[in-house]
Protein backbone atom coordinates (compact mmCIF):
# COMPACT_ATOMS: atom_id res chain seq x y z
CA UNK A 1 0.00 0.00 0.00
CA UNK A 2 0.97 3.39 -0.55
CA UNK A 3 0.62 6.20 2.25
CA UNK A 4 2.84 8.77 0.75
CA UNK A 5 0.54 10.81 -1.49
CA UNK A 6 -2.09 8.42 -1.48
CA UNK A 7 -4.82 8.60 -4.36
CA UNK A 8 -7.90 7.56 -2.14
CA UNK A 9 -6.56 9.96 0.36
CA UNK A 10 -6.17 12.99 -2.05
CA UNK A 11 -9.48 12.57 -3.53
CA UNK A 12 -10.84 12.57 0.39
CA UNK A 13 -8.71 16.03 0.94
CA UNK A 14 -10.83 17.66 -2.16
CA UNK A 15 -14.02 16.75 -0.78
CA UNK A 16 -13.33 18.20 2.21
CA UNK A 17 -11.77 21.36 1.00
CA UNK A 18 -14.67 21.41 -1.29
CA UNK A 19 -16.57 21.94 2.13
CA UNK A 20 -18.19 17.79 1.35
CA UNK A 21 -17.21 16.89 4.69
CA UNK A 22 -19.55 13.62 4.29
CA UNK A 23 -18.20 12.17 1.68
CA UNK A 24 -14.64 13.16 2.59
CA UNK A 25 -14.91 10.97 5.31
CA UNK A 26 -16.32 8.21 3.80
CA UNK A 27 -13.74 7.96 1.50
CA UNK A 28 -11.25 8.21 4.27
CA UNK A 29 -12.75 5.44 6.20
CA UNK A 30 -11.54 3.73 2.69
CA UNK A 31 -7.86 4.66 3.68
CA UNK A 32 -7.96 4.07 7.04
CA UNK A 33 -9.87 0.83 6.46
CA UNK A 34 -7.38 -0.38 3.38
CA UNK A 35 -4.04 0.65 5.74
CA UNK A 36 -5.49 -1.54 8.73
CA UNK A 37 -5.46 -4.58 6.17
CA UNK A 38 -1.98 -3.41 4.84
CA UNK A 39 -0.53 -3.13 8.12
CA UNK A 40 -1.35 -6.94 9.01
CA UNK A 41 1.30 -7.83 6.17
CA UNK A 42 3.08 -4.97 4.72
CA UNK A 43 6.01 -2.86 5.90
CA UNK A 44 4.53 0.45 5.86
CA UNK A 45 6.81 2.35 7.25
CA UNK A 46 9.15 4.99 4.90
CA UNK A 47 12.01 5.55 7.42
CA UNK A 48 15.10 3.79 6.28
CA UNK A 49 17.03 4.46 9.81
CA UNK A 50 17.08 1.21 11.79
CA UNK A 51 14.55 1.61 14.65
CA UNK A 52 13.20 -0.09 17.69
CA UNK A 53 10.01 2.00 16.48
CA UNK A 54 10.23 1.01 12.57
CA UNK A 55 6.40 0.47 11.60
CA UNK A 56 5.04 1.74 15.02
CA UNK A 57 3.49 5.04 13.76
CA UNK A 58 1.75 6.06 17.66
CA UNK A 59 5.10 5.20 19.57
CA UNK A 60 7.57 7.02 16.83
CA UNK A 61 4.93 10.17 16.83
CA UNK A 62 4.40 10.40 20.54
CA UNK A 63 8.09 10.08 21.04
CA UNK A 64 8.82 13.57 18.71
CA UNK A 65 6.40 15.23 19.76
CA UNK A 66 6.96 14.90 23.29
CA UNK A 67 10.62 15.78 23.08
CA UNK A 68 9.89 18.17 20.13
CA UNK A 69 13.28 18.64 18.53
CA UNK A 70 12.58 16.92 15.31
CA UNK A 71 10.53 15.43 13.00
CA UNK A 72 10.08 11.65 12.55
CA UNK A 73 12.09 10.77 9.19
CA UNK A 74 8.69 9.84 7.92
CA UNK A 75 7.70 13.58 8.00
CA UNK A 76 10.21 15.15 6.61
CA UNK A 77 10.25 14.41 2.46
CA UNK A 78 6.67 15.70 3.22
CA UNK A 79 7.80 19.06 5.32
CA UNK A 80 10.95 19.47 2.81
CA UNK A 81 8.45 19.75 0.16
CA UNK A 82 6.33 22.45 1.75
CA UNK A 83 9.34 24.35 2.69
CA UNK A 84 10.36 24.87 -1.12
CA UNK A 85 6.80 25.47 -2.34
CA UNK A 86 7.10 28.99 0.23
CA UNK A 87 10.58 29.42 -0.72
CA UNK A 88 9.67 29.76 -4.23
CA UNK A 89 8.06 33.25 -3.08
CA UNK A 90 11.60 34.41 -2.32
CA UNK A 91 13.38 32.82 -4.83
CA UNK A 92 14.70 30.58 -2.93
CA UNK A 93 17.59 32.63 -1.17
CA UNK A 94 16.36 30.85 2.65
CA UNK A 95 17.09 27.74 0.79
CA UNK A 96 20.61 29.14 -0.72
CA UNK A 97 21.52 30.54 2.65
CA UNK A 98 21.19 27.34 4.21
CA UNK A 99 23.59 25.78 2.13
Amino acid sequence: MIIDENPIEKEAMEYFHRGERAEGLKIQDEFVNALREAIKTQDHCSCKKPCKYHGKCLECVAIHRAHQEHLPNCFQPMVNKKIEILSELTEHTMVKNLK
